[in-house]
C-alpha cells in the first residue's frame, strides 16, 4: 500500500473501526489528514461516552480542530469507513473540510439519502475506497449482535 494514498489513509480509518468493534461499538472509524499527516484519529464511542453524538466523524472534527488550533478544516481530508449521517455531514459543512472519502455507503442513514446539498459547496467527496473491508466489518458486527 502506497504511503499517502487514499488506500493508506482509509486503512488507518479501518484500524479505528476495529477498535470500535472490539469495544462493542458500531465499527466506524475516521482519520483527518492535513498536508499528508494524520492529525486526528477517532472511532464511534456512543456507548462508551453515553452520547448519541459521539460518532467517529464528530470526534475526529473536534480532535483535528484542537490540533490545528482552528475551527475550520480547510485543506483537510476526512477518511471514514461509512458514509456520514446527516448530523456528521452538517458538522463537516460547518468545518469547511475540503474532502470527504468514505468506504461503504449507507443507504438508510447516509447524508446522500436526505438531500444532495448538505455538504459545503467547496467540499469534494468520493466513495468506495476499501468498501468491501468496511462492509465486512459492519456485517460481522451486526451478525454478532443478533446472536
Amino acid at each position: 500500500m502506497e504511503l499517502f494514498s487514499d488506500e493508506y489513509y482509509m486503512n488507518e480509518a479501518l484500524k479505528q473501526a476495529e477498535y470500535a468493534f472490539e469495544e462493542g461499538e458500531i465499527p466506524v472509524g475516521a482519520v483527518i489528514v492535513s498536508n499528508n499527516r494524520i492529525i486526528a484519529r477517532a472511532y464511534n464511542q456512543t456507548e462508551k461516552l453515553n452520547d448519541v453524538t459521539a460518532h467517529a466523524e464528530m470526534l475526529a472534527i473536534t480532535s483535528a480542530a484542537n490540533t490545528l488550533g482552528a475551527k475550520y478544516l480547510i485543506d483537510c481530508k476526512l477518511y471514514v469507513t461509512l458514509e456520514p449521517c446527516l448530523m456528521c455531514a452538517g458538522a463537516l459543512f460547518w468545518s469547511q473540510i475540503s474532502e470527504i472519502h468514505f468506504a461503504a455507503s449507507d443507504p438508510k442513514r447516509g447524508f446522500r439519502n436526505k438531500q444532495a446539498d448538505v455538504l459545503h459547496p467547496k467540499t469534494k467527496w468520493t466513495e468506495g475506497t476499501l468498501a468491501a473491508e468496511s462492509e465486512s466489518l459492519l456485517q460481522t458486527f451486526f451478525q454478532k449482535l443478533r446472536k
